[in-house]
């Protein structure tokens, strides 16, 4: 099923291992065929994966980005060891990215740790300090 695509300005897609930069209008096209796709918004670079749960992101958009799950296991089980350590009122967000990545969904698994990130954040931030 073809995938329509919308770029503001300026903005960003990764496909595959190319990354495209829309010029200064607005565009539309079409992608047919089976190719992974994330917009850059959508995107942790090494420097901003700075949580496990952002580690964790970083290392499945990888496996999905390159279409080499198993080049990358060894290092998304040590991602979801130190995120299940991190986060462990997470287990159902871990266990349903698991069953995604186990299954080769992995766009599926980008989204559900999305929601981990969101949950991650409290819990990982430092606790301020009251005067």
């Amino acid at each position: 099923m073809p995938l329509r695509v919308e770029l503001k300005p300026f903005e960003r897609i990764v496909i595959g291992d190319t990354v495209i930069v829309n010029s200064n209008t607005r565009a539309r096209f079409i992608v047919e065929g089976d190719v992974p796709i994330l917009r850059e918004r959508d995107t942790v670079t090494a420097e901003t994966a700075d949580t496990p749960a952002k580690r964790l992101y970083l290392c499945v958009q990888t496996m999905y980005l390159k279409n080499d799950a198993i080049r990358y296991r060894a290092s998304y089980l040590a991602c979801m060891n130190d995120l299940r350590d991190a986060t462990p009122d997470a287990v159902h967000l871990t266990e349903a990215v698991d069953r995604h990545v186990a299954a080769g969904s992995l766009y599926k698994a980008l989204k559900e740790i999305r929601a981990l990130i969101q949950c991650e954040s409290p819990a990982i931030a430092p606790a301020e300090v009251l005067p």
